[in-house]
Formats: structure tokens, C-alpha cells, sequence
């Protein structure tokens, strides 16, 4: 080591070039870094989504997501399958083990799902997985109070759009709330009943006749070459002229005949593959076909204009509007290597100048991921500025000394940059909770500097001091450089267990952990090899005399401090006495405290969803949409209204006729928390049908939603339990936004055919379905190109309204001998219910309940709900399940407890080798403990709860107190070998020892002061982490220079007795 410090003040000019290459590069490194919000965290999560048009959530549970179900649960790496089968649509979600490779896993399942056999209604399902980079970082609106929606359409897809794709690094824009245009068909009854066809018929032959189809490889003269069918439909033109063949028919059987045929033709057209027939006169058709293939004579066709009205249709699929105004969503997604801050300034740069090119165009941002990116940058440099500050105040109170806190300030830029420098290589982006940890950080790099500085100062202002110049800086950087290592090393190895912890806290946390872990080596670099060289260069000609001191002679403070210490070591089991007595203290503040998973975003925003009751149509919801929308406009405080109806919900894939609100609020809204509550209830105000919620989407996942889920063999038997959980969380004044799954259903009829009935009239059950099916959900019977874009074609459904089901079941049907016969003669009607959503998980139904938790203490509120419900008496086959934020508490707050004894462990290990035994480090291990004390006591003062954050700060807290407990023994043992008794040495390393101690303790305390106190900063690293460094550095601070003395003593004195007894004997 000292030839690296005497290599060093040999070539001062070369450290301080590298010192500026490295600014240089940190800076480089740093302007060209990605900034993100948050840490890629890998989701272990992959999705299944399949639509079934019409179907009711048991009949897609049954049909759809059961037999997905099946064919992925047995997958390599698979945890649990849960599933919600809503109305329509399926959605499967697939949970992983943390170390699956997600990529092979999505493969996996689309391999699995590659053959599987659903109803032909269903679409193919859709599988996907979740990432941070698949999520918006720009969601904006678009609106021109002078032009139509469609006009808006227009210039939105012509110009927004494509501006905004063409910029570098954005990977798409999504558009909703747009006018889309489509094709309706809408058949003329009088003419396909001339013509002997059906609708069924010309549809068939429709989608046959646009189809493609790939026929594989053929071998033409010895070379193979792939053929492909191409039915050449593309334009509305051709769509009209289509010729759709006739095959005329003696009277009876005619019109089925014909319609039959056309529609065969189509399917042999579309595959070969005979579509069964669902009308009546089958065995007609297939004689046509059979004709048609024995007489090649051509057929008398009519073009599908003469048989059916052709218009385009435009129409809104999704309802946005803005501040009272229609208008469009555009949501913003940059490919995966761009940097979030740049993308999102080029969009709004666009944004600006596409306002003055479309006169009245405005834009509102809604969610902007780049603010709170460039906030927590701010944050940091601000925070930084204040640390800097506190630093130099404190070490110029402490050395009275310009030059020197010059020295070990520099430490503190240095050590950021070169921690820059390293994340840059390892591909780490700028995020949260990086740009948090340098925060944090701050204090604790300019420890090692001070440390070296002020023992370099001591030893030039010592009248006895022997040595001086560079022999003497040589000599005392080496005499702290093994405190300063152990400390150092002590505080990295605190970190390492991080990367024992799993889920989501694991993954967040590992940036910020190796984020510290570079900035403190590369402060001990600092303190071994810039600060000896700085020193040498601004103390040249030593110190005046005037500020020589006596060594004789210790500090008002440093006396006072040897008076109570040595009181104490004469008094050993009053002082420890009295420290424990101040820890089993603290530990009853822990259930007023109480305990929380993640700290909430601080981000002014309500998002609130109304979800309507089971039968309310799309026209009610916009009309209560438009209700909530007149409340919010005449709010104080608000800022921004963004809502739609229609759109999709992240959190519920069925939520077709849902209403999202998005509301921000001004920054310095007043009693925000309040207000959170009482908008809602004020919305709820608004309607008696349907249900106003608030969502959290908070990008910190710091949600307080308790959930329980019942379990159970069907429906009927945990329906009673769910309705007694949710009146035991109703009854609850800290818990709001109560609701189940299975809080509403649906009223459902069974039309149950009489199959003898139907035979006799050539009838079948699909044909009952065929007739009434006019629901609306269709597929489009092909896509055509229309002014350069895909616009698909549908049959126009016209939405019958009934009185009841009688007039329902009233309608006629036509059966295979032109008889027309009443639905009610062939079908008998059964009345039920229908779930509003079947819930699985693990083969198992469920049913879940929450509500979010308005009290800080989370833990108490679980605990309280888990004793209530443990009172129920539940039927055989049913169980539940404490989920949400107490199950995420459990798993992490274990995974942190057992982190922090691994962590503990490790550090005595080091302690160990370092010096050489294991009573000495023993005695540093008793100032963990009474960090409690303060840590506890401040977190009760700032009314701040346990926390993650705070679990963090303690495992900081194990790092940084251990340190100023090394430079304490480190000297005492230093002394001993000496000569001096253990009391001799234990006194003089107290005032020798003191000043660097308080100095870094304080230097820490007071770069923390700003988080602490809540002026800036939030989200994960947050004013618990702040207040619990802060509290436990303190307390441990003041009983490390008592207790750790007294104990080391204690435990010498009881060696030397067992030494002379065994030299007795």
C-alpha cells in the first residue's frame, strides 16, 4: 500500500490528469446513458388472451380458458395459471419462477397452444408477456374544437401519427377514440330470395372467394417452386362486382338448393374443406355440387351488388374525451435500447411544431414517464449541491481548515462519476432507483476522504510529530488505509445478499445496490491515491504554528467525551444496563409505527374506472361518463380530465363498455390524500347503477390493496363465504373500495331445444342461434384496401330491443318446407344467473375480495381481517387465501430479515480476517443492535411506517455503523500493541478518534436531511429510507463510543482471566 501512496505524491501531474480523464468520461458516460423510470424488471409473467364473440363467462370458462388451462400448467418452470373468463374473452395469466428465461417460455406456450381445439367462434389466442418496455412513456390526447371527429381522424392518421413514428427511437403509437371506417353489408331479402340464396350462402362464398392460400412446393422440371392461391379481392369496386353463382332449382327446394351451392362452391374455393350445412336442404346442395362437378358448364351468376347494399360506415370504436372536448389517445411505446428522456423531448418537440402547422389542434399530456425521470435528476443534483454543502460545513466547524475539506469534498463528485462510469459498462440505465442510491450515497463517499484527511491534518498539527511532507502523508493515509478497506468492504458486503432476494423487491433493488457498491470502492480508491496526492500539493509548507497543538492535550469535546467514557467502563452494568432498557423501549413503538410494503407515488393523479352493472349498455355508461365528467370540470384543483369509454383497461381485458377517468391535479393541491377519498365518493354520488373505483397504477407497484381470495369447488359454495369476507372488510373505517369478483351476474335465459321438434321441420338448434344473433360481436368477413388503408367488411346486424322473452322466443323461423315456425314451439326457456366473471387459479375456482387500506399500518389492518375470518365457518372444499399487499409483505419482508442476517454474518466474517481474531469484531457487532433505538424512533416521530424503504436504509445502516465502530478498535488495538493497558488505549482512541467519527456520522446525516424531511425526492427511495439512516446513525453513533468500548474491555479482561487460570493450572 505504500508504494501505491508514495507512486502517487511521485507523480502528482499523472493523478491529476487521470482525475480529469475520469470527470471526463464520467460525464461522457453519463450525458449518454438511457434514463429510465424504473430498473428492466424481468416480469415472470406470460399472458394468454382469447376473444369468444357473444359468449357468456361460463361458456368461454368452459370452452376456452379451461382447455388453455390443460395444455399450459404442465409447462417447465410454471408456478401457477390463474384465469378471469369475462363476457367475450378470455385471459389467462401464467406465472413464473424468477430465473425462467421469458422468451422460451413465451415460445413454450405458443408451441403448447399451437394445436389446441376451440370452438370456431374463437379467435387464435393472442400470447404475450409483460415488460417495463412494452408499457406507454408518453400518453397524450388530441383535439380540434373546429373539426369533426372524422376530420380530426384524418389528420391525426395523415399527419400526428406518422410525424410521431418517424421519430428516432419510438417503437409505435396506438390511437384510440379515432372515427374507423368499415364496409356494412346489408343484404336485400326480396333479391336473394329471387336469386335461390341465403345469407349464410354468400357469405361463405365471400370469405372464399378473398382467400389465400399458400400450396407448398411443387416440382417443375426438376426445380421446386411455391404456388400460392391469391383471390385478388382488394379494392370496394372489385367487392361489388364479385359474381356470385346461381344454380337455378325447380321450386320447393330451390332457394336452400342455391344457396347451398354457392356457399360449397366457396368452401371448396377456401380449403376443399365441405362447410356443414346449417339450413335446411342439404342433400340438395350436395347434389348441385356433385352436378356442378360432372357438367363443367358454367353457372348464372349475380354480382353481390344487385343482392346487397354496399356503404361505408364510419363510427367511433372508443370514446375520448379531454378537459369537455372530444378527442383522440395517442399512447407513445420507444423500442427497448432508446433512451425514455430523449424520445419523449423529441415527441413533444413534434408535437409543438404540428400545433402550428394545424391551426387549433391542442395536445394535453396525460402521462409523461420523462418527468419524474428528469425530477429524480434533479433531485439528485440538488441533493448532491446539499450534501457538498453539509460536508463542507461540517469538516470546516470540525478542522477549521479551508484546504483540507477542499480535499475530502472532492471525493464526493469523483466517487458519483467513476460509479457512473462502471454502470454505463455494465449496460445499467439512469433510473430511480440508481439516481436514488447516488443520493443516498453522497454522505458515505466522502467518509474515506475524511477519514485520511483529518488524520493527515492531525498528525501536521502534532508539536511532536517527528516526520513531515510526504513521509508523514505516506504514513498516515497508511495508517487509516485498513480501517478505511474494512469499512469499505463491511458496506459492499452488507449489499451482496440483495442478490439473494427474489420477486420483484430483488429485481428493483440489485441497480441500486451495485450502484452504491461502485460509488464506495471508488471512494476508497479516492482516499488511497487523490487525497494523499492533493494534500501533498495544497500542504506543502505544512501547517502554521499557530494551529500546532499539544498532543497532550485532547478537545473540550474529546475530553468531555474520555470523562463519560471512562465513568462508563468503571461502571459497566449500569451503562449496558441502560442501553438495553432504551432498546426494549423502542421495540414497543413497533405496533404504532406499523408496517407497509412500498411508499405510494407522489404523483397528483386519480385514476377512477366505472364499471357497469351486468346489462347496462354502452349509451348508459356515456351517459354517466358525461355526468362525471360535468362534476370534475367545476373541481377546484383540477387540472387535467382525460377519460374513455370503450378503450382498454390494463387491469380487465373485458372491459368493453368500462369508463377510465384520468384526473391530475395541481402540485400543490391541499390535503390530497383527502381528496383521493372523497372524489370517489362524490363520483359514486353521481349514479345508483354501476360501480365508481379508484386504480392504482403507480409505477412504484407501491399498492396498499388487501386482497382475499375464497376458494372452492364451484360457484354456490363460495359465493356465501366471498358475501360474508366483503362485509367483514365493508364494516372496516381503514379499508375502502371494497368489492368482490363475484359481486354482480348477469340474469340469463336458457333457450333448451326440442331436438324431435326440430327434426320433424328440418330444423337445427344453430339456426335457433343463427336467428337471434344479432349481438354485434362478428368477425369481418374479409379486409379490402380503401385510400391506402385495410378496412374490414361486415354484415350489417340490425340490434333488436325485446320486452321480454316471450317476445323474443315469439320470433318466426322458416324450417326446410317454407313452414314458418315460432321459437317458442321448438325451445323451452329456463331462467338462471350467469357470473359478471369466473375467476380460476390452479384448477381451482376462486372468488376474490379487496379494498385498499387507508391506514399506514398495513400489517395491522391483514392481521385484524385474518382474525375476523378465521372466525367463519367454512364448508367442507373451501378455503382463502390473505393475497395483495399481504402477501407481498410476507415473502419480502422474509427475504430482507433473512438478507440482513446473511448480511451480518458476512460482515463479521470480514471483521475476522481483518483483524486477526474474533473477540474484536465480536465487540463492533454491539452497535448494530442499538440502531433500532433511533431508527424506530424516528421513523414513530415522521410518522413513517416499516417500510421497504425503510428496510433498506436498515441494511445500509449495518454498513455504515460497523465503520465508525472499526476506526475506533483499529486504534485501540494499534495502542495496545504499543504498550498501553486496554483502559489506556480504549481513553486515548476515544479522543483521537472521535472527531472523523462524528464528522462522518454527521457528514451522512446531513446529505440525508433533504430525503428525510420530505423537500424532494419520493417514490421507492423515499422519506423512510432517509429517516431510518438518519435515527439509527444516531442513536448507534452516541452508544458505538460507549457501548462498543465497554464491551471490547469486558471481553478482554474475561481472556486475560481465562489465560492466567490455564497458566495456573
Amino acid at each position: 500500500m505504500s508504494a501505491i501512496i508514495r507512486f502517487c505524491l511521485k507523480n502528482k501531474f499523472a493523478v491529476w490528469l487521470l482525475t480529469l480523464l475520469v470527470v471526463a468520461a464520467g460525464l461522457y458516460s453519463g450525458l449518454n446513458m438511457k434514463l429510465e423510470t424504473m430498473p428492466n424488471i424481468n416480469t415472470p409473467i406470460v399472458s394468454v388472451s382469447a376473444a369468444y364473440p357473444g359468449a357468456t363467462p361460463e361458456e368461454v370458462a368452459d370452452k376456452v380458458t379451461i382447455p388453455i388451462e390443460k395444455k399450459i400448467k404442465n409447462l417447465s418452470g410454471v408456478n401457477s395459471v390463474t384465469s378471469s373468463s369475462y363476457q367475450n374473452v378470455s385471459s389467462v395469466q401464467i406465472e413464473y419462477s424468477f430465473d425462467k428465461d421469458m422468451e422460451k417460455a413465451k415460445e413454450e406456450v405458443q408451441e403448447a397452444l399451437a394445436n389446441i381445439n376451440l370452438p370456431d367462434s374463437v379467435d387464435d389466442p393472442n400470447v404475450s408477456r409483460q415488460s417495463f418496455n412494452d408499457l406507454p412513456i408518453l400518453s397524450l390526447s388530441v383535439s380540434d374544437k373546429d373539426k369533426s371527429l372524422k376530420e380530426l381522424t384524418k389528420v391525426v392518421e395523415d399527419d400526428v401519427v406518422p410525424t410521431l413514428e418517424g421519430v428516432e427511437g419510438v417503437s409505435s403509437v396506438q390511437v384510440a377514440g379515432q372515427n374507423v371506417e368499415e364496409l356494412q353489408l346489408d343484404f336485400k331479402d326480396d333479391e336473394l330470395k329471387k336469386n335461390g340464396l341465403t345469407e349464410d350462402s354468400v357469405k361463405q362464398f365471400i370469405k372464399g372467394a378473398n382467400s389465400s392460400m399458400p400450396l407448398g412446393l411443387y416440382n417443375f422440371n426438376n426445380t421446386e417452386k411455391s404456388v400460392v392461391v391469391d383471390g385478388n379481392i382488394t379494392t370496394v369496386k372489385e367487392l361489388k362486382n364479385l359474381e356470385i353463382p346461381v344454380t337455378p332449382q325447380a321450386s320447393g327446394e330451390g332457394s336452400q338448393g342455391a344457396g347451398a351451392s354457392a356457399g360449397q362452391g366457396a368452401q371448396q374455393q377456401s380449403g376443399g374443406q365441405g362447410a356443414q350445412q346449417q339450413s335446411g336442404g342439404q342433400g340438395a346442395s350436395l347434389q348441385a355440387a356433385a352436378n356442378q362437378q360432372a357438367q363443367p358448364t358454367e353457372l348464372p351468376t349475380v354480382k353481390l351488388k344487385d343482392v346487397a347494399t354496399i356503404k361505408t360506415v364510419g363510427k367511433a370504436e372508443s370514446i375520448s374525451r379531454t378537459n369537455g372536448q372530444e378527442s383522440i389517445g395517442l399512447q407513445v411505446i420507444k423500442s427497448a435500447d432508446a433512451n425514455t428522456v430523449n424520445v419523449a423531448d423529441a415527441v413533444n418537440k413534434e408535437l409543438k411544431q404540428l400545433k402550428k402547422e394545424h391551426e387549433g389542434l391542442k395536445t394535453v399530456n396525460v402521462f409523461d414517464q420523462a418527468t419524474p425521470i428528469k425530477d429524480s435528476v434533479s433531485t439528485m443534483l440538488n441533493k448532491a449541491l446539499i450534501g457538498g454543502l453539509f460536508a463542507i460545513i461540517i469538516i470546516l466547524l470540525f478542522l477549521r481548515n479551508f484546504r483540507s475539506t477542499i480535499i475530502a469534498v472532492i471525493s464526493i463528485p469523483l466517487s458519483l462519476l467513476m460509479a457512473i462510469l462502471a454502470l454505463k459498462q455494465m449496460d445499467i440505465t439512469l433510473n430511480i432507483m440508481t439516481l436514488g442510491a447516488m443520493t443516498v450515497a453522497i454522505g458515505r463517499v466522502v467518509d474515506d476522504s475524511i477519514v485520511v484527511i483529518e488524520n493527515i491534518y492531525r498528525r501536521m498539527s502534532l508539536k511532536g510529530e517527528g516526520i513531515r511532507g510526504k513521509q508523514l502523508i505516506t504514513a498516515a493515509t497508511r495508517e487509516m488505509f485498513i480501517p478505511i478497506m474494512s469499512s469499505t468492504i463491511v458496506t459492499i458486503a452488507v449489499f451482496l445478499p440483495l442478490g439473494l432476494v427474489k420477486g420483484p423487491v430483488g429485481e428493483l433493488f440489485m441497480p441500486f445496490a451495485l450502484t452504491i457498491v461502485f460509488a464506495l470502492v471508488a471512494s476508497l480508491i479516492v482516499a488511497i491515491t487523490v487525497v494523499p496526492a492533493f494534500a501533498d500539493s495544497l500542504f506543502k509548507k505544512g501547517l502554521s504554528k499557530k494551529k500546532e497543538v499539544d498532543n497532550e492535550k485532547p478537545g473540550a469535546l474529546a475530553g468531555f467525551y474520555k470523562r463519560v467514557l471512562n465513568w462508563s467502563l468503571s461502571h459497566k452494568i449500569v451503562s449496558f444496563g441502560l442501553a438495553i432498557l432504551l432498546l426494549a423501549g423502542s421495540l414497543f413503538l413497533v405496533p404504532k409505527i406499523g408496517v407497509s410494503f412500498l411508499p405510494s407515488d407522489e404523483q397528483k393523479m386519480v385514476i377512477a374506472t366505472f364499471n357497469p352493472e351486468p346489462g347496462q349498455t354502452k349509451k348508459e355508461v356515456e351517459v354517466e361518463a358525461l355526468k362525471a365528467e360535468k362534476l370534475l370540470l367545476d373541481r377546484n384543483h383540477v387540472k387535467t380530465i382525460q377519460y374513455s369509454v370503450g378503450g382498454e383497461n390494463p387491469m380487465n381485458p373485458a372491459a368493453s363498455n368500462q369508463a377510465m377517468f384520468f384526473m391530475e391535479y395541481d402540485k400543490d393541491t391541499p390535503n390530497f390524500e383527502k381528496e383521493q377519498k372523497k372524489v370517489i365518493d362524490d363520483l359514486k354520488g353521481t349514479t345508483d347503477k354501476g360501480e365508481w373505483k379508484a386504480q392504482d397504477f403507480g409505477a412504484t407497484g407501491g399498492s396498499n390493496k388487501l386482497e382475499i381470495q375464497v376458494y372452492g369447488n364451484n360457484m354456490n359454495d363460495i359465493k356465501p363465504v366471498t358475501e360474508k369476507v366483503q362485509r367483514i372488510l365493508s364494516d372496516r373505517n381503514d379499508l375502502r373500495n371494497v368489492g368482490s369478483s363475484l359481486s354482480k351476474a348477469y340474469q340469463e335465459y336458457t333457450l333448451a331445444a326440442d331436438q324431435e321438434k326440430l327434426s320433424k321441420l328440418g330444423l337445427t338448434a344453430s339456426q335457433i342461434g343463427m336467428a337471434l344473433n344479432d349481438s354485434g360481436d362478428q368477425s369481418a368477413l374479409t379486409t379490402l384496401k380503401k385510400d391506402g388503408k385495410d378496412v374490414n367488411v361486415y354484415v350489417k346486424v340490425d340490434k333488436n330491443s325485446y320486452k321480454n322473452i316471450d317476445d323474443l322466443t315469439g320470433k318466426k323461423l322458416q324450417s326446410a318446407t317454407g313452414k314458418e315456425v315460432a321459437i317458442s314451439d321448438v325451445a323451452k326457456v329456463k331462467e338462471g344467473e350467469t357470473a359478471d366473471t369466473v375467476t380460476r387459479k390452479d384448477d381451482k375456482i376462486y372468488a376474490s375480495i379487496s379494498g385498499d387500506v387507508t391506514s399506514k399500518n398495513v400489517n395491522k389492518v391483514s392481521t385484524d381481517v385474518q382474525k375476523d375470518i378465521d372466525k367463519l365457518d367454512l364448508p367442507d372444499g373451501v378455503d382463502f387465501k390473505m393475497g395483495g399487499v399481504t402477501e407481498d409483505i410476507n415473502e419480502s419482508f422474509t427475504q430482507l430479515g433473512l438478507a440482513m442476517l446473511a448480511a451480518i454474518a458476512i460482515v463479521y466474517f470480514v471483521l475476522v480476517v481483518t483483524f486477526g481474531g474474533a473477540l474484536a469484531p465480536f465487540a463492533i457487532l454491539f452497535s448494530l443492535p442499538f440502531t433500532v433505538i433511533g431508527a424506530l424512533l424516528a421513523l414513530y416521530i415522521a410518522g413513517e411506517s416499516i417500510s421497504i424503504s425503510a428496510m433498506i436504509g436498515a441494511l445500509m445502516l449495518i454498513g455504515i455503523v460497523v465503520t465508525n465502530a472499526i476506526v475506533l478498535i483499529d486504534r485501540v488495538i494499534h495502542k495496545e500493541n504499543e504498550g498501553l493497558s486496554t483502559r489506556e488505549a480504549l481513553l486515548e482512541a476515544a479522543a483521537t478518534r472521535l472527531r472523523p467519527i462524528l464528522m462522518t456520522a454527521l457528514a451522512t446525516i446531513g446529505a440525508l436531511i433533504p430525503l428525510a424531511l420530505g423537500f424532494e425526492g419520493g417514490g421507492l427511495i423515499s422519506k423512510g429510507l432517509g429517516v431510518t439512516v438518519i435515527g439509527g446513525l444516531t442513536s448507534s453513533t452516541l452508544l458505538t463510543l460507549i457501548i462498543v468500548p465497554v464491551v471490547y474491555e469486558f471481553l478482554m479482561k474475561l481472556t486475560r482471566k481465562n489465560r492466567k487460570r490455564k497458566t495456573a493450572e
